[in-house]
């Protein structure tokens, strides 16, 4: 079979676990957790990381750093994985939305000015499958309205927007290191940040609330979002061969490209990165289920919220309904044989009338 995802793993991320389980230092106490922290923020180009135990949960602490409460909204796009929008409820506030790009499939920059209202606290820009968004409007936007940028880069490591890597750009990025992201710890994310304010708060609420300075004393409600020393591990081991990661990706998607003929339109400030290779069929299920008959496995591309019961609204988001209609995931993993994606897009072409 020919799986959609699947991680890669070395003598690196094997001799840190080594480490770790002949020292007993296995928890969030340990010396790969800092280590891990300051190798992938100072890669992203921001002075501070904190690392937490997944992606959404490094968008919650994020959010919660910032001071979002009840009653507050966040400009959220219409498109994307519902843990972008789950967050915002945690706090209690309302994420706002807005419809797709046409072309990126990214949140409309050009859609976002109307959804701003003086409860608007935040925008969450998601790169979305490892597509920059067009951030210079967007920060634009919030330099005027006083409102805090949070970057959603789940899927997005080291996509760039006019040669500045996605995380570094917003207030705070927060990164996913789920097993089918672009590098994994199994399970875990991290924010990044140049503002010391926000960060040491992150550090703070992480940990339960609890001061650095006296044990077991609490300071205001915090979460226990501690990475392990053992994820911390393996995410310094895949750093160590991200750059050569990020390569064969692209050769990946260079080869999709090629055999489907459907490449996304190019932007001169977006360098984009591979993670889940996604393209627009006719006949979209009908193509997974071919796909399924040759062990090849697929995934239908992420719904609108606004669809689906959490978010309910009949309030009509036509572009991204289109593009989402179409939309199909196909293999992508390191180790994807060239035979295999002709293999693959033989079916796509033929049943999705490409």
């Amino acid at each position: 079979m020919i799986p959609l995802a699947k991680p890669v793993f070395g003598l690196a991320e094997w001799e840190n676990l080594s480490t770790c389980l002949t020292t007993g230092w296995i928890s969030s106490q340990g010396k790969f957790v800092k280590e891990f922290e300051d190798n992938f923020a100072k890669w992203v180009g921001c002075r501070y990381g904190v690392a937490t135990t997944s992606g959404t949960t490094a968008l919650h602490l994020a959010l919660v750093a910032t001071g979002l409460k009840e009653g507050d909204e966040v400009i959220v796009p219409v498109l994307t994985f519902i843990a972008s929008a789950n967050v915002v409820k945690y706090c209690g506030a309302k994420p706002v939305f807005v419809d797709a790009h046409p072309g990126y499939w990214n949140i409309d920059p050009n859609k976002i000015k109307e959804k701003i209202t003086q409860r608007t606290k935040a925008i969450m820009p998601v790169h979305l499958y490892g597509h920059p968004c067009d951030m210079g409007p967007i920060m634009q936007l919030a330099g005027m309205y006083g409102l805090w940028v949070i970057e959603d880069c789940a899927e997005a490591h080291g996509a760039k927007y006019n040669n500045q890597m996605v995380g570094s750009i917003g207030d705070i990025g927060c990164f996913s290191f789920y097993a089918n992201k672009i590098i994994t710890t199994g399970e875990g994310g991290i924010c990044t940040t140049n503002n010391r304010d926000l960060y040491e708060h992150m550090v703070l609420l992480r940990d339960h609330g609890m001061s650095k300075t006296k044990k077991y004393w609490f300071d205001e409600v915090g979460f226990n979002y501690r990475i392990t020393n053992l994820q911390a591990a393996v995410g310094l081991g895949q750093m160590s061969k991200l750059e050569s990661i990020l390569k064969e990706r692209e050769r990946i998607k260079m080869d999709y490209d090629s055999y489907l003929g459907t490449a996304k339109p190019s932007y001169g400030w977006a360098k984009d990165v591979c993670w889940l290779y996604t393209t627009l069929v006719n006949n979209r299920d009908k193509v997974i289920e071919a796909l399924a008959k040759e062990d090849i496995d697929s995934r239908p591309m992420f719904y609108p919220l606004t669809q689906m019961p959490p978010y309910f609204s009949k309030e009509g988001f036509p572009m991204a309904e289109s593009i989402s209609r179409r939309g199909i995931t196909l293999p992508t993993y390191i180790g994807l044989e060239k035979c295999d994606i002709k293999r693959i897009c033989k079916i796509v072409k033929e049943i999705g009338e490409i």
